[in-house]
């Protein structure tokens, strides 16, 4: 469910950008662009449409958003986290390109090392 009303956003809100970007900010709008256009809507018709649609398109996109928030997936509990992550085992496997670096070997005592010029 949550897809779906994601989906109708993504389409809601490229609707908006469009419809927008063919406003134009002097008022000009849509009828401006095309000769004809003032003869079979007028001009005030036109902006009224893109007005209506934009705001229709706002209102749509804001009541998509309050659907999103309540059909999003419940995310686990700190305490359902802490739980499944101290169950786990841990990894051993390292990446890919890296290594286990061995630890440092203790250095040996000063009584195990030969004298100096004395030969063995």
């Amino acid at each position: 469910m949550h897809t779906v009303v994601i989906i109708l956003t993504v389409i809601v809100a490229v609707l908006l950008i469009g419809i927008v970007l063919i406003q134009k900010s002097k008022g000009g709008g849509l009828s401006s662009q095309f000769g004809g256009a003032g003869a079979v809507m007028g001009v005030r018709q036109t902006n009224s449409f893109l007005e209506k649609g934009t705001w229709t398109l706002i209102g749509l996109l804001f009541v998509l958003s309050v659907i999103s928030a309540f059909t999003m997936p419940k995310n686990a509990t700190g305490a359902q986290i802490r739980t499944s992550v101290e169950t786990q085992a841990p990894a051993t496997e390292l990446p890919a390109g890296q290594f286990e670096t061995p630890a440092p070997e203790a250095a040996p005592a000063a009584a195990e090392l030969p004298a100096e010029g004395s030969a063995e």
